[in-house]
């Protein structure tokens, strides 16, 4: 099987290091690349570096135009990305042709912002002393990034690295996850397809991109890179918290996962507001194997309608399919490997031994685990108080709203949350209320807008994505003061 290239500074490379990369479902073989050699690395930084300045100063059409080349390929070739997809990651195929979908969106949007990031005029003449005076104020890179990427969303999560970046003209460096690195060179492959091949013309420095496999080991020399003066990471919450601890003077931003909750509110009551939501809270609990940040994973529900929601939410989860995610039909897949579906499986044994109530699942084969329903759950378990990644739901009767959102409060995370409410007042008290970055209203919290600001507080991260709120970040304020200035 041919080694798969990648790109670096805007051209091929292959490092002496192999990386075969397995399929979760059956552990087969779907493609190889290469770790970079750590002189590809420093080249790679060298070149960014040396090419920031000229990266800022690229005219707005040439950016968006580079965006929308890499948005109009990834549409052409959309089946072939969400294969592949599926390969690397196990994601079943139906849920990688909508993350392939969002990646087509989320470049079409950079443009669009490329052609929008234009700064504000201000006034200075509200004071006697800015007579005549007037300032721009416009963001301009902080110089050039470093993208690290996991595994769950293994285009579109690189999408929203790239796209910010090239949308402000700042030179990046990916670091796509192990585990799912192809997908990653296959964008490449399409970034390269707008980089100049030889010298300054209408495409981009050939500095500004690189995507380099490496393990995660080597991550941390990437990190502490003073030419790399802004960290964009989306994983786990304690790589996260090193990464600010090791680089405070970094402008860092963190997208670190979380425990999403939904709530299903006292005037949620109907036979058609239980099917919806119990068919939404099954869906979204369960894609991708759980494997995302804002699945769902606890449930509070009001406890005079606990019996009437409860077995429609088992039936909606047990109408799942799961099986091979290459098989149209399949709605849970694998997990990216063997060592996570162990973990998912302890954390369960664990709820049960402490008392909780199976009320369907808990069945480990292989990679794969049954989407499972746990009820009674002592609240200092692990499937309670931290992210499980996997298919797992958790249903707790509450009260009332309040109890509800404090519940959903009691949490080291804050990502998004999810409220079933059909009163304005409730989704306003929620929006008010609950320490997320996201109040999905009518809906779970695994709503996700590629457009929109999407972070969270407490151990969920800080700063935002979203293409306009990422550029935010890969940007700092700067100031021209216009004097004897007439208006």
């Amino acid at each position: 099987m041919e080694s798969v290239p990648f790109l670096l500074a805007g051209r091929p490379a292959r490092g002496a290091d192999p990386l075969p990369v397995r399929h979760p479902y059956d552990a087969r073989e779907v493609g190889r690349t290469s770790h970079a050699d750590p002189e590809q690395v420093e080249a790679a930084v060298a070149a960014a570096a040396a090419v920031a300045d000229r990266a800022a100063a690229l005219p707005a059409h040439v950016r968006a135009a580079a965006l929308d080349h890499v948005s109009r390929r990834l549409a052409e070739r959309a089946d072939e990305v969400a294969r592949l997809v599926t390969a690397e990651s196990g994601k079943p195929i139906r849920w990688a042709r909508g993350e392939v979908a969002r990646a087509v969106a989320t470049f079409r949007w950079g443009a669009e912002e490329a052609r929008r990031w234009s700064g504000e005029v201000q006034r200075l003449d509200t004071e006697p002393t800015g007579d005549g005076r007037i300032a721009l104020v416009r963001r301009l890179p902080r110089g050039p990034v470093l993208g690290i990427t996991p595994f769950n969303f293994p285009l579109n999560l690189v999408a929203h690295k790239v796209a910010p970046a090239l949308a402000v003209g700042a030179p990046i460096v990916v670091k796509p996850a192990p585990a799912t690195p192809l997908t990653a060179l296959l964008l490449g492959e399409l970034l390269a397809e707008v980089t100049e091949p030889d010298g300054p013309g209408t495409g981009l420095p050939a500095g500004m991109v690189s995507v380099l496999p490496l393990p995660n080991d080597r991550a941390a020399e990437l990190v502490r890179d003073p030419r790399l003066p802004v960290v964009s990471f989306t994983g786990s919450g304690p790589v996260g918290a090193a990464i600010r601890r090791a680089v405070p003077e970094k402008h860092v931003t963190l997208e670190l996962g979380g425990n999403a909750a939904a709530v299903v509110c006292a005037d949620w009551a109907s036979a058609d507001d239980f099917d919806h939501a119990a068919h939404r809270i099954a869906t979204f609990g369960n894609y991708q194997a759980g494997q995302s940040c804002i699945a769902v994973q606890r449930v509070f529900v009001h406890e005079w309608l606990l019996d009437g929601f409860l077995p429609r939410l088992v039936a909606a989860v047990a109408a799942l399919r799961t099986g091979d995610p290459a098989d149209e039909a399949t709605d849970v897949g694998p997990l990216i490997d063997d060592a996570a579906a162990r973990r998912v499986e302890e954390w369960v044994d664990e709820a049960v031994a402490a008392g909780a109530t199976l009320a369907l699942g808990g069945r480990r084969e292989g990679t794969s685990y049954a989407p499972t329903v746990l009820t009674g759950v002592p609240a200092g378990c692990r499937v309670n108080t931290e992210e499980v990644f996997g298919p797992v739901l958790v249903v707790a009767p509450v009260p009332d709203d309040s109890a509800a959102f404090a519940a959903v409060n009691d949490s080291a995370y804050g990502l998004q949350a999810g409220i079933f409410t059909h009163d304005l007042r409730t989704a306003f008290t929620a929006y008010r209320t609950l320490r997320v970055g996201g109040v999905v209203v009518g809906d779970v919290p695994s709503y996700r807008a590629d457009q929109m600001p999407y972070g969270g507080v407490k151990g969920s991260g800080v700063g935002r994505e979203g293409v306009r709120s990422a550029m935010e970040d890969y940007t700092e304020s700067r100031v021209m003061v216009l004097s004897g200035i007439e208006w």
